[in-house]
């Protein structure tokens, strides 16, 4: 099982996917496409989001363990966004910039909101480095199948993202409500997550660090880390991974909604 990505790497990568975000739409014959993977955005759309997220979470970070989170901002005039593809780029590499310039002056350890305060991730400004390498790196996928074809995500990004996606969006105190089940997630490049479903709620563990499933009900999804982390946000079919055991819990699981 590989370690969580450093703070340092993380950074660099959300300024690596992030330019390589830029390079995909650069290469997209019209903004106005629809982007294949987000079907109700167009390209532009997509850039315009993408710019956005960074400066907001640029500004909760800044604002530290006292801040509130996007619903204390003035959302921006969709006058003041940019429309061609030049403004679009530097406004986007600007919005970069915003982020990394925050996380940087922040560190790891600083406390701020973020949305996942019931989940096993720290509202810290480290996880929000963490979370924001993967939405960076999932939004180049959806950029370059927009211009051409999708390339695989990079394999460090892929390996942390997929136990960031499970600690962050499905572990929660929220209670399970079917029978208990387990749910092993396999990497084929070796690392593995064990998401233990039940009244006291969700909660994932590498696998290396547990046993055989307890009682309940029990599947597994497997695949490629960069198949299988773009499967849990809804870009690949989930149905096209390889899985074994029940597939009635993997179908619970995917309609669970712990704030309902």
């Amino acid at each position: 099982m590989r370690s969580p990505l450093p703070f340092p790497e993380l950074l660099r990568l959300i300024d690596e996917r992030s330019g390589a975000f830029r390079d995909a739409i650069s290469l997209a014959p019209d903004l106005e496409a629809v982007v294949p993977t987000c079907p109700d955005w167009t390209l532009l759309d997509l850039g315009q989001h993408l710019g956005s997220v960074h400066r907001s979470w640029a500004n909760i970070v800044s604002e530290g363990p006292s801040g509130g989170g996007p619903e204390d901002e003035a959302p921006p005039n969709p006058e003041d966004l940019p429309s061609d593809l030049a403004a679009l780029l530097h406004w986007s590499a600007d919005s970069t910039a915003q982020l990394l310039s925050a996380l940087d002056r922040s560190g790891p350890d600083t406390g701020c909101w973020t949305w996942w305060g019931d989940s096993q991730t720290p509202q810290t400004s480290g996880a929000v480095a963490r979370h924001q390498l993967v939405e960076a790196a999932v939004h180049t996928y959806d950029a370059q199948v927009s211009a051409a074809a999708g390339q695989p995500l990079p394999l460090d990004i892929a390996l942390d993202g997929v136990g960031e996606f499970l600690a962050t969006s499905c572990s929660t105190t929220a209670a399970w409500p079917h029978d208990p089940a387990t749910v092993d997630f396999l990497a084929h490049e070796g690392n593995a997550w064990r998401l233990s479903l039940s009244a006291s709620g969700a909660h994932v563990r590498p696998l290396d660090d547990v046993g055989p499933p307890s009682r309940g009900d029990y599947a597994s999804l497997g695949g490629g880390a960069s198949e299988l982390l773009l499967a849990l946000y809804g870009r690949v079919d989930l149905s096209s991974l390889p899985s074994d055991g029940n597939p009635h819990v993997l179908n619970q699981l995917v309609e669970w909604d712990p704030d309902a």
